[in-house]
């Protein structure tokens, strides 16, 4: 190509003068790329053009009045360039062809604006696309010359044709631009073919027919991306002549290049949609896309036959070798010395050419074998989608009439094919898919079938017959209903075979049959991997050695105990999972033997199983040993063995069975307890106290704490104040280590041994070492209990002190409440100002807004027992106290109490109003004249209370004025 550009520049040197180089020819192009507007052309448009310009604006819309001005337009310049001299010389004007004026060059540049603004409002128009093709090519290839013919198209009119395509294939043009100075414009003509060739197919598809059909095909080589919508034309309502199976071949290949990855659908579909559309066709257009059953039969048959005679030919092939066939490598590495060419790794290569299928040719009229078309492209790749290929692959065969007719290996009726669905899809939504199809395709048959024997042209012989293909219909569509709870069960069964719980349902499903019972569990224990079912495996065991205990399900038969033995036996073979499920077949096989009253052997059986091994340091949690070795440190099992030797064995073997489980050290505090109650219940007291120590050195808090709560309890019980010390040891032992949060209920049953059995003082002591032992939200509980106990045991003066360590230790809220009960206790004693004192220390934890009970106390002592002075010192600190707290957080605090205080009141007094209804007339009544806080003075000065604000405050608000009366 270089080499042809070059000779043809230096052609053109040699063409051109002296005095013209190529550079200047060259820079009068491009004239039409860009597209020329008035912006840039201010030549384009001239004052009579306006006129124009304006009509084209005000009819933007009319084809007729832009093909108008285009074709005066056209004419005019025509005849300007007809009288138009080029002023280069004769040489150089040939080189430039048609555009060797300045007239010339701008009638293209004026001809194309125009075109190009006409196109912007019809864009699919073929007349308007076909005449700017013809303008562009007239300025650059020159005018066309045609052969002169003699009466050729009159003589034979039915050659028209054939005629112009012949004309088009010898037809040459005079007067071209050379393509060396004006190569930009040549390329511009290539783009703008381009362009015009992207609305081709809208001119196509508004024309129909065979031109259709030859411009998509020709197109489709160019963009094989309007597949998708070329077979939607095919297939539309509008299409006088349908092409289903050209369709179906077109959506097939779309399907497989995209499972490939070599298409991308420009409407986003997946590989499976497009699969889909293609059953879609398959299902309207059965007849005429695919092959009826005898074809579809008769192609597997020649498939299969094909290759059994190319395994044949090829182990022919071997046989005849003297030698066995070797690979030629080179270091173990393969040669290959022939072929197609394939990637390193072996693989295809994607570009490499494809081999010829005749199913993806849309111009070959060979029918497709659809049944096999949807096993291996659908059902081999799309598993998850089983459901829809089934029920499409059974509808095709409804359509083509195939409804029940014995077949070959193949699927090739609709009553097969959707038997052969349901055995084969795993997921519930395939199967419910399938199934609703299925049932009605037998609904539709059934109905057509009465349909038929209601007919009044019918004889009696085809009635008789068509009544006994509607019974065999019937019962077919019965037991179809019958089996859909077993079909669904084969389906997650299939999904997961090990799914214990799934198996357990199809023995309920086979209710009283007791063989399929037997056969159904049987089947599951050869088919359930221990390793990967799921929970409750050995409930399989379990269940199928009641079936033989208890003589099937209905208990009809004889009890077998044999064969439930045997069961047994071969389920505590098996390597479960967890050792647990082992030591439940276990149990359960000595809780059979109970059942039928052989107590000896079943403790056999728990000897044989709590058989404890030469290596005893096996460890529980290992997962790389079998459970058989390491069942003997199995709790469960053990605490089986400890209730059965306790029921049916002596002290002595309940006694040697616990033991073990303390020398094995797996007991837990429920074991500890269990043998402690046990030996409690046959007077061995001390044992079951020696029990208890041992428990407690197994264990730390908090299981030592219930230990030690279990077993102080029992020690006081049994021996009370016989052995005192013994017991101040023990509670002494208990609390040594013991955390704070746990210690509150053995220090209370310490203090109330003391007090019962000790003395008074010692009791005293333990509360107190309990009030600073506890954990502190325990501590203000500790010491109420120790006022109480205190007040009891010395009277009230002796609770000071400790009032006195509890509010140095509470927390402020707490001590709040505490000191109100100090200073309630000084009040009863008398000690008025020893109250107030305590009311002045507590105030300082209690905000005006939000501890208004403790305010309202204080004003009731002061009403009652103070006086105007000690009144007027309460107020002062209530409103320091108030400033102190007069934060944003105390203040929403505050709203906070007083929004639930209201609600409390508002539900109480609904309440109260609802029991007496002149309580409620009162309260809902507006209030009158309140009365005074205290007694009224002659000058009727009162005080009003506390949450009353005042209505006209005069001088100091805070101010109170009493009479020497009121005092």
């Amino acid at each position: 190509m270089a080499s042809a550009i070059e000779t043809a520049e230096l052609l053109l040197v040699e063409a051109l003068d002296d005095g013209v180089s190529i550079d200047s020819l060259t820079s009068l192009f491009p004239i039409a790329y860009p597209t020329p507007i008035p912006a840039t052309h201010p030549d384009l448009i001239s004052a009579k053009d306006i006129h124009r310009e304006e009509d084209l604006l005000r009819n933007a819309s009319s084809f007729r009045q832009w093909w108008t001005s285009i074709h005066a337009a056209r004419e005019g310049l025509t005849a300007q360039q007809r009288s138009a001299v080029s002023p280069h010389s004769s040489e150089v004007a040939e080189r430039l062809g048609q555009l060797s004026t300045p007239i010339a060059r701008t009638a293209l540049q004026r001809l194309t604006y125009m075109f190009e603004s006409a196109l912007t409002h019809f864009p699919a128009s073929f007349k308007m696309w076909k005449t700017y093709l013809q303008v562009r090519m007239l300025f650059v290839l020159g005018r066309p010359i045609k052969p002169k013919r003699a009466g050729g198209r009159k003589k034979f009119p039915d050659m028209r044709e054939a005629l112009e395509d012949e004309e088009l294939e010898t037809l040459t043009y005079e007067g071209a631009l050379d393509p060396v100075a004006g190569w930009t414009e040549w390329k511009a003509l290539v783009a703008l073919f381009e362009r015009a060739l992207m609305y081709l197919p809208n001119w196509a598809e508004f024309k129909g027919g065979e031109s259709l059909v030859r411009v998509y095909r020709r197109y489709l080589r160019v963009d094989p991306s309007i597949a998708e919508r070329y077979t939607s034309i095919l297939l539309s309502e509008e299409n006088s002549s349908p092409r289903p199976l050209e369709a179906a071949k077109l959506l097939l290949s779309l399907a497989r290049r995209a499972a490939r990855g070599e298409y991308t659908s420009p409407e986003g579909k997946s590989p499976y949609q497009l699969l889909c559309d293609w059953l879609d066709v398959v299902e309207k257009h059965a007849e005429e896309v695919g092959l009826d059953a005898d074809e579809s039969d008769a192609a597997e048959k020649a498939r299969a036959a094909q290759e059994a005679a190319e395994k044949d030919a090829e182990a022919a092939r071997l046989a005849t070798l003297s030698t066995p066939e070797e690979p030629a490598s080179v270091n173990g590495k393969l040669i290959r010395f022939a072929g197609p060419p394939t990637l390193a790794n072996g693989a295809q290569a994607k570009d490499g050419p494809k081999a010829y299928d005749e199913d993806e040719d849309p111009q070959s009229p060979r029918r497709l074998d659809v049944a096999k078309i949807i096993k291996q492209d659908g059902l081999a790749v799309y598993k998850d989608q089983a459901g829809r290929l089934w029920s499409g692959l059974a509808i095709y065969w409804t359509k083509r009439s195939e409804f029940d007719k014995a077949s070959s290996s193949l699927s090739l009726t609709a009553k097969s094919t959707f038997e052969a669905g349901l055995a084969d899809v795993v997921t519930v939504r395939d199967f419910t898919q399938i199934f609703d199809a299925y049932a009605e395709f037998s609904e539709t048959l059934i109905s057509g079938l009465m349909d038929l024997m209601a007919s009044p042209d019918a004889d009696e012989e085809d009635v008789a017959e068509t009544e006994k293909d509607l019974d065999v219909q019937m019962k077919e569509f019965e037991e179809l209903m019958d089996k859909r709870p077993f079909l669904v069960n084969e389906v997650l069964l299939r999904r997961n075979p090990h799914d214990v719980q799934e198996w357990e349902k199809r023995v309920v499903l086979w209710g009283d049959n007791d063989d399929k019972v037997a056969e159904t569990y049987g089947k599951a224990l050869e088919t359930i991997n221990p390793r990967k079912a799921t929970a409750n495996i050995y409930m399989l065991y379990i269940n199928f050695a009641r079936f033989y205990e208890e003589g099937g399900v209905s208990g009809a038969g004889q009890p077998n105990l044999d064969s439930a033995r045997k069961i047994l036996e071969k389920g505590v073979k098996v390597n479960f999972k967890a050792v647990e499920d082992l030591a439940e077949i276990w149990c359960e096989w000595a809780e059979m033997e109970i059942r039928n009253e052989n107590y000896e052997e079943a403790i056999r059986v728990m000897q044989r199983a709590a058989a404890i091994p030469k290596n005893t340091k096996i460890s529980y949690h290992d997962q790389s040993l079998p459970v058989q070795a390491r069942l003997f440190k199995s709790l469960k099992l053990w605490s089986f063995y400890v209730d059965l030797e306790e029921s049916i064995g002596t002290v002595d073997t309940a006694k040697a069975a616990y033991d073990k489980i303390f020398e094995l050290r797996i007991a837990n505090a429920q074991i500890i307890v269990n043998y402690a109650a046990f030996l409690e219940e046959n007077k061995y007291f001390e044992e079951s106290f020696k029990v208890y120590e041992r428990g407690v050195e197994l264990f730390t808090y908090p299981v030592a704490f219930e230990i030690w709560n279990i077993y102080l309890a029992k020690f006081v019980k049994r021996y009370g104040g016989k052995k005192l010390e013994r017991a101040r040891d023990l509670f002494e032992q208990a609390l040594e280590q013991c955390p704070q949060k746990h210690c509150k209920p053995l220090f209370l049953m310490y203090a109330q041994l003391e007090e019962e059995h000790g003395l008074a003082k010692r009791a005293m002591n333990i509360l107190d070492r309990a009030c600073q032992a506890v954990a502190d939200q325990d501590k203000f509980e500790m010491y109420t209990i120790y006022i109480a106990k205190a007040t009891a045991n010395f009277g009230l003066p002796a609770t000071r002190p400790i009032y006195e360590k509890a509010l140095e230790v509470l927390p402020n809220r707490q001590a709040a409440q505490m000191c109100l009960r100090f200073a309630a206790m000084e009040r009863k004693l008398g000690e008025i100002d020893r109250a107030r004192a305590i009311y002045a220390h507590a105030s300082q934890f209690c905000d005006p807004r939000v501890n208004t009970k403790f305010w309202q106390e204080w004003n009731t002592f002061e009403m009652e027992s103070g006086s105007e002075d000690t009144f007027r010192e309460m107020l002062r600190i209530k409103r320091s106290v108030q400033a102190q707290y007069n934060t944003e957080a105390s203040y929403l605090a505050a709203q906070a109490v007083t929004a639930r205080e209201g609600a409390a009141r508002e539900v109480e007094g609904t309440q109260n109003g609802a029991s007496d209804p002149m309580a409620a007339r009162e309260r809902d009544a507006p209030s009158q004249n309140k009365g005074p806080a205290f007694v009224a003075a002659q000058n009727r000065i009162t005080i009003q209370k506390m949450d009353e604000p005042s209505e006209a405050p005069q001088g100091n608000a805070d101010e109170i004025q009493i009479d020497d009366d009121d005092l």
